[in-house]
């Protein structure tokens, strides 16, 4: 599905807004203004294929990244399980 950039002209919040080509979007959700979004010009994305390396296998940068951030996650997990939280 198309991605498309509104601003608002009251608030000037930009959003980004997933729908068909046909659609349009014309309420601000932020400010709640009527009829006030306007739809921003934007670059389409490019995807290019790059050569697949024969050294790298699928996957591994993905395990990577995991394993780095391994001890990270683990000390956020205790820090976020001594917070006393309030119900809302």
């Amino acid at each position: 599905m198309p991605r498309y950039n509104y601003q608002c002209n009251e608030c000037d919040d930009i959003v980004i807004v997933f729908h068909g080509i046909n659609e349009v979007v014309v309420d601000c959700s932020k400010c709640e203004a009527p009829q006030t979004m306007k739809k921003l010009l934007s670059v389409p994305t490019i995807i290019k294929k790059h050569e697949k390396q024969s050294d790298v296998q699928i996957g591994t940068v993905t395990h990577e990244h995991i394993e780095a951030n391994r001890e990270i996650l683990k000390q956020q997990k205790k820090e976020a399980r001594k917070m006393d939280y309030e119900p809302s």
